[in-house]
């Protein structure tokens, strides 16, 4: 994997058959994540919060400075389609540089918070080790969308 990569969680596939995102409405966070845990497509119930079969949310960096509990929310999202292929797609995450942020993000959780169950939908690459002390934290989606169903 590649800094900015996105990997949609196997069972967040599953998930939108049995109705429980609505990608239109609902609201959905990034959570920042230290390298304790690395997460895979194939990662068993992915939950922000307990309830699954991982809570990915006991990995998460110590909030602080810019960055709170739970992460950002991603702003602006949307749920469309064209010619036959749905995105979902938000606003860039920025988190403003402060000596309190976290100085350990290592992946980024997009979860569901509107969910009681908090499922998890995909995980972004840092790249690397990530200190949010050091400079502003941005990510940049992909101009085409976070992610899409052909």
């Amino acid at each position: 994997m590649a800094a900015g990569d996105v990997t949609l969680f196997n069972e967040f596939k599953e998930d939108v058959g049995q109705k429980i995102h609505n990608l239109s409405s609902d609201t959905f966070k990034l959570g920042l994540v230290t390298n304790a845990v690395t997460p895979a497509a194939t990662t068993a119930d992915p939950r922000w919060g307990a309830g699954g079969s991982t809570n990915l949310s006991s990995s998460q960096v110590t909030p602080g400075g810019n960055y709170s509990t739970g992460g950002p929310t991603l702003a602006s999202t949307t749920w469309s389609e064209t010619s036959g292929t749905a995105t979902f797609d938000a606003a860039d995450v920025s988190i403003a540089q402060n000596a309190s942020n976290p100085n350990n993000a290592r992946w980024g959780i997009i979860y569901n918070d509107t969910s009681a169950g908090k499922e998890a939908v995909a995980f972004v690459d840092l790249g690397g080790v990530t200190d949010l002390t050091a400079g502003a934290f941005s990510i940049t989606w992909n101009a085409s969308g976070i992610f899409s169903f052909t």
